[in-house]
């Protein structure tokens, strides 16, 4: 069985774990992603973030976090599942979790920004609705897709 909870600061290697395993095989990996990875507290949370974290058998095994960029607007970010565990839903009861708070907290529009290296990631925004736009203000110099959700 797979749970959802709220991110706990206890839980920040495993948060640095699952995503830098994905960001290091695509070669992706900046700056940027390193200060988030160590530091989510201070960049996400308390800048009117959430994270949430999957759990599998005691055993963290996704990631998923909406970063306040500006009023009613978040980024869609962090999103990770652990390789054995992937293709068993998780990511969907992620990216459903991050939907629902941005809608419960009243946000107007989801953005994300990606590699098109990541095409399984790239179809399952797709299929929830997350729309390709142009790449501007991107955090990421290897981010060559932005995408864009209104709620």
């Amino acid at each position: 069985m797979i749970t959802i909870i709220e991110y706990d600061n206890k839980y920040q290697p495993d948060f640095y774990r699952l995503n830098i395993v994905w960001l290091d095989k695509y070669n992706l990996t900046e700056s940027h992603d390193l200060e988030i990875l160590n530091d989510p507290e201070n960049t996400i949370l308390n800048n009117g973030g959430f994270i949430w974290l999957a759990i599998a058998a005691d055993k963290i095994v996704g990631t998923a976090a909406i970063i306040k960029e500006s009023e009613g607007v978040f980024e869609l970010a962090k999103m990770s599942v652990d390789e054995a565990f992937q293709g068993k839903g998780i990511s969907k009861l992620l990216i459903e979790k991050c939907i629902e708070k941005a809608k419960q907290i009243g946000a107007k529009k989801l953005e994300l920004f990606s590699n098109h290296q990541l095409t399984t990631a790239l179809g399952l925004y797709e299929k929830y609705g997350f729309q390709h736009v142009t790449v501007t203000n991107s955090p990421f110099e290897t981010a060559d897709v932005k995408m864009e959700m209104t709620l």
